[in-house]
């Protein structure tokens, strides 16, 4: 009997033990259906907050990717260029050096970014201090149609010397049943910057190129852009078995599906974020995308550790601000319409932000004749939203500058005028006060037109008078027809010792 018991236990247990290994055999089994999720961010200037901190923050995209990579272990934080410039921190020092998006990329390393590719804005600060940022990051730059030029010549960008930046890269990625894909990722760049050490090769041809060389030792191409939407729609009609495009560039939100290909954008400095979730079914080839948007507020919570960067260089920038006279939580404005800061539109044509600028100079200049800013002072490139802080005056002209009167003849006047509009669409486009305009086609002051011979009292920032403006090298302040220069306001309270000071006061005056 005992015998008989034993051999019945011994029978259950086989049993159990052979169901428990089918079970878990089955469990493991490749389906051949894999997720890969792409968290996607794109023009990111701010690395806290803002609106009162309700809006935005890395810490938050930091915890988005978290909450997604819980469920997914393939997910693949993005940014779609336009993350080191511009920004208010470009104009600080720490430790003796200009930051010039150090903070930006401490804070990405701090987030876990995955993969970046650049944007235009990458390309305004110096050389050497790009190569630095680009040794300090901890992310992959794909790079296809952007280059180095080092004299005569063109090469990859490197990163610390030794790793060159890849033209493509395929991503390998599995999941927990065994079944495994490649991912090819193309990075485009619109040639938007010249910058001298920089090489652009066209963005459509290159991408054909890099496709048919990857298509077929990859499960699928993705797009990681910085191109205008034109040009990512071009892009999905010429490629239509692309998976996917994740661009930037154009700081508000964009959704466009062309054919198969969804393109996606998010709104500027991670107001929100695309959660990008592809489908891959290698039994049968299929792709399905499945594009979210996520908007990135109070009630995505701030992850801990990027916090403490952020939080470290807010510090740093705040004693900045206060050794300037600036208090960065004051808001100067309450309540008022969008402020239109975009630079393809103020580069061409006055907008709301232009003229409280405009009018500010001449507050600060009440004896001037004519107010001149060169649109390159505004460097915020995006819209401003009430309530407006003095700390969004401090990004939106992160350069500041004094402001200059000196008396002038009409003759210098005119040719300066006709130079500013034509310079429209880049930096050295001058915005002017409302008494400047043509009269029967040519300059007036008033109503008046502009004499040759006679003086007018000229107010603008000082960057004018180094030459070094596009295509007003002469506008010197040793200019035989500039009769007189005005003493420079020295006083840390004095309208006219900073841009941002006369606008910060003239939009305190407005609320009075």
């Amino acid at each position: 009997m005992k015998k008989e018991l034993s051999l019945l236990l011994l029978v259950i247990l086989l049993f159990g033990t052979s169901c428990s290994v089918v079970q878990k055999n089955t469990a493991l089994k490749d389906d051949g259906i894999i997720d890969i999720v792409f968290v996607q961010v794109n023009d990111v200037y701010e690395i806290a907050p803002l609106a009162g901190g309700k809006e935005g923050g890395i810490a938050r995209v930091a915890s988005l990717k978290k909450e997604e990579k819980a469920k997914n272990e393939n997910t693949f934080l993005v940014m779609g260029g336009d993350f080191v410039s511009p920004s208010i921190y470009n104009s600080l020092k720490y430790e003796g050096k200009s930051i010039r998006g150090k903070q930006m990329v401490e804070a990405l390393n701090a987030a876990e970014m995955d993969f970046v590719v650049f944007g235009n804005h990458e390309f305004d600060i110096k050389e050497s201090e790009l190569q630095s940022r680009i040794d300090e990051s901890r992310f992959t730059w794909v790079s296809s149609n952007t280059f180095h030029k080092t004299g005569d010549a063109v090469q990859p960008f490197f990163k610390n010397s030794t790793t060159a930046f890849p033209e493509t890269y395929i991503l390998n990625v599995s999941d927990a049943d065994g079944t495994q894909a490649k991912i090819g990722i193309i990075g485009l760049t619109l040639p938007f910057n010249k910058a001298s050490y920089v090489h652009y090769t066209d963005p459509m041809s290159t991408a054909k190129n890099l496709y048919n060389q990857l298509k077929d030792s990859v499960d699928v191409v993705v797009a990681l852009t910085h191109l205008d939407l034109e040009d990512d729609i071009k892009l999905a009609q010429q490629i239509p078995t692309l998976g996917l495009i994740m661009g930037g560039h154009e700081h508000d939100m964009q959704f466009e599906k062309v054919g198969d290909v969804y393109i996606t954008k998010a709104h500027a400095n991670a107001k929100s974020a695309y959660v990008n979730t592809m489908r891959l079914n290698k039994n049968t080839g299929e792709l399905k995308v499945s594009p979210k948007l996520r908007y990135i507020n109070e009630d995505i919570p701030l992850d801990p550790h990027t916090n403490t960067v952020v939080e470290k260089w807010e510090g740093i920038a705040n004693a900045n601000y206060s050794s300037l006279g600036f208090d960065a939580t004051d808001i100067v404005i309450e309540k008022s319409e969008p402020l239109e800061g975009r630079e393809i539109i103020i580069r061409s044509e006055p907008s709301n932000l232009t003229e409280l600028v405009v009018n500010a100079v001449q507050v600060a200049a009440p004896l001037a004749d004519v107010v001149l800013v060169n649109a390159g002072a505004i460097r915020v490139d995006d819209i401003l939203y009430a309530p407006v802080s003095q700390y969004d005056i401090l990004r939106a002209m992160p350069f500041g500058g004094e402001i200059r009167e000196v008396d002038m003849k009409g003759s210098l006047l005119k040719e300066i005028l006709g130079v500013g509009e034509s310079n429209k669409g880049s930096g050295g486009y001058l915005l002017r006060n409302s008494t400047i305009k043509k009269i029967d086609n040519k300059w007036g002051v008033g109503e008046d037109h502009i004499e040759n011979g006679k003086v007018y009292r000229v107010a603008m920032l000082g960057f004018l008078l180094t030459g070094m403006e596009t295509n007003l090298d002469f506008l010197k302040d040793n200019h035989p027809d500039i009769i007189k220069v005005y003493p420079i306001e020295t006083s840390i309270d004095h309208p006219q010792s900073d841009i941002r000071l006369a606008l910060v006061q003239y939009l305190k005056s407005l609320q009075n």
